[in-house]
């Protein structure tokens, strides 16, 4: 339980376009990077393995192999740092916490993708 006064105050730092995306999604994570007075745009792609804690203290844990190691790098929610996140596929997961990838290798780590449900729109019929 999380006290008024904080949650009054952290409600000023939420990021106004809240992110949307679930553990098991491949995105990628457009951050924003100064050098020196420039300002540029790093695109980090990976699987989501981890959602964690709420409000301003929210992060995700985003993993993905760079030469044949496994980099994992957490970002927090709402950072202003974060340009924009996309969505590159979604990943069918029956778990919160997906710390099991670390162990796998190669094609092992693959997730199923999930489709999107489509809402099914009954038309009446003429008869």
């Amino acid at each position: 339980m999380i006290n008024k006064l904080i949650q009054e105050v952290e409600t000023k730092f939420l990021r106004p376009d809240p992110l949307k995306f679930e553990v098991g999604d491949t995105v990628d994570v457009h951050c924003r990077i100064l050098e020196g007075t420039k300002e540029r745009i790093q695109v980090f792609t990976g699987i989501v393995l981890a959602r964690r804690g709420a409000g301003t203290r929210e992060t995700f844990t985003v993993r993905r192999i760079v030469g044949g190691e496994g980099v994992e790098r957490i970002f927090p929610v709402n950072s202003p740092k974060i340009a924009k996140l996309e969505v590159v596929r979604h990943g069918k997961t029956r778990r919160a916490k997906l710390y099991y990838l670390r162990k796998r290798v190669g094609k092992a780590t693959k997730l199923v993708q999930r489709r999107a449900r489509e809402d099914k729109v009954e038309v009446p019929s003429s008869e």
